[in-house]
């Protein structure tokens, strides 16, 4: 995008070009989620008339053909920096000072510069965490084990609990907490504790890893309770922290904060005027859309001479648990603390799908409604395709959409998303 307004510009990339959602985040987890599923597909297939023969799963074959996208993936993002007349420097980059980065032994010097190095995975340090692996080795490994425990409770967790398990893999997730998704709506939260547990993903929660073990071909590990529990691979998904390491900040006076977050002012400055930061680094939403929307807005008002900013207000987000989350605005928890009343519209239900399949999930949807201008500030839902659905209502809630908007929409029948339009009576305490 300064490219384009007609900046000069160079950008350092020491590994592959998209950064960790291209190559080891959203996009390659979103298709081992859809390779997760086709086990329920097939089974569900039955009821539909559909004789399924006996299945099975090749890992390797799943693994290299996500591979190849992700490789076509970076090459389509190299294509577009070079059409871009962008200079591409395929190496590590690190502060010289304010004003100079020193690349592969040659120091390169430039009027602004921007820091985007995301964020990686953090294993804390105990007794045998180098026996964990994180999340970017999931994507690559050369075989499935037959037992797994996940450790944590946020997005990445719940997400490769439900990918391990529809692979089949014997899966355990292992939380500190009392309940995962911290931060979520709490009916969201509960919901889809019963929908995993449904699907055979055994969950201990408020237990801490104290200590793993390598015993011949298994891992053990301890509990602080005292527990202890066997198994063939051991994913640490407890946090990320922003990747500032081997940059060189010493040499500036660039200051971060006690996560090792790039402090940055309301434009993304830091605390040295020409040097820029944001995305992961910043640690104010680690979500790949949101740093998306903090560089077009950089580029905007460093470039073409336009306020650029970000409404973090409301950020849609998914977490591609089975089934979906999809979430937009304020918690019903965080929206009483808000607002001085509020309404609360909410229904569950067995999708139409498993009618005839007899399967045992299901669907919730919430809406949040400031009752004194009856302003939708929320939306929430547990099912298939909540990222798909909460997209537009989150375009609703920016446009500052009413209640009675959504009431004389008119809905399409037969669908899930129908539920959203015709939720009339608001909840009972």
């Amino acid at each position: 995008m300064a490219a384009e307004f007609g900046a000069r510009i160079g950008i350092a990339e020491e590994k592959n070009l998209g950064g960790t959602c291209v190559n080891v985040g959203c996009v390659p987890k979103k298709l081992l989620v859809y390779g997760s599923h086709f086990a329920e597909e097939f089974a569900d297939a039955v009821a539909y008339g559909w004789s399924v023969e006996e299945t099975s799963f090749d890992w390797k074959l799943l693994r290299d053909n996500k591979n190849k996208e992700i490789f076509r993936l970076n090459g389509v993002y190299e294509s577009l920096l070079q059409n871009s007349n962008v200079e591409i420097f395929s190496s590590h980059a690190e502060f010289h000072n304010h004003n100079t980065l020193t690349i592969n032994g040659t120091c390169v010097s430039a009027e602004k510069i921007l820091i985007a190095t995301g964020s990686a995975p953090f294993v804390p340090p105990f007794a045998g965490s180098e026996y964990a692996v994180t999340s970017n080795d999931m994507f690559h490994l050369d075989q499935l084990p037959k037992r797994m425990t996940v450790v944590g409770g946020g997005y990445i967790a719940v997400e490769f609990a439900g990918i391990m398990n529809g692979l089949g893999v014997d899966t355990t997730l292992v939380y500190r907490g009392s309940k995962f998704l911290r931060g979520f709506d709490q009916d969201i939260r509960r919901i889809v504790v019963r929908e995993l547990e449904e699907k055979g993903i055994r969950l201990q929660f408020n237990s801490t890893i104290s200590k793993i073990e390598k015993r011949r071909n298994r891992l053990e590990l301890s509990s602080d309770k005292g527990s202890t529990l066997s198994t063939d691979l051991v994913l640490y998904a407890t946090g990320r922290k922003p990747h500032v390491q081997s940059l060189g900040l010493d040499n500036t006076q660039i200051r971060t904060g006690a996560t090792g977050a790039i402090e940055v002012n309301d434009v993304y400055q830091t605390t040295v005027p020409n040097v820029f930061a944001l995305g992961d680094v910043i640690d104010r939403a680690q979500l790949t859309p949101v740093a998306i929307a903090e560089g077009m807005a950089f580029a905007q008002r460093q470039f073409n001479h336009k306020p650029g900013v970000v409404d973090y207000s409301a950020i849609p987000t998914c977490v591609f648990c089975q089934p979906n989350i999809g979430t937009v605005g304020p918690t019903e928890e965080e929206a009483r603390h808000l607002y001085s009343q509020i309404e609360v519209f909410e229904s569950s239900f067995k999708p139409m799908k498993h009618t005839m399949t007899g399967r045992n999930e299901t669907t919730y949807m919430k809406l949040i409604v400031d009752f004194s201008t009856d302003k939708l500030i929320s939306a929430h839902m547990v099912g298939p395709e909540a990222g798909e659905i909460i997209q537009g209502f989150a375009v609703a809630i920016t446009a500052g959409a009413t209640k009675a908007d959504i009431d004389r929409t008119i809905a399409i029948h037969p669908t899930t998303a129908e539920e959203f339009v015709t939720m009339r009576d608001p909840k009972s305490y």
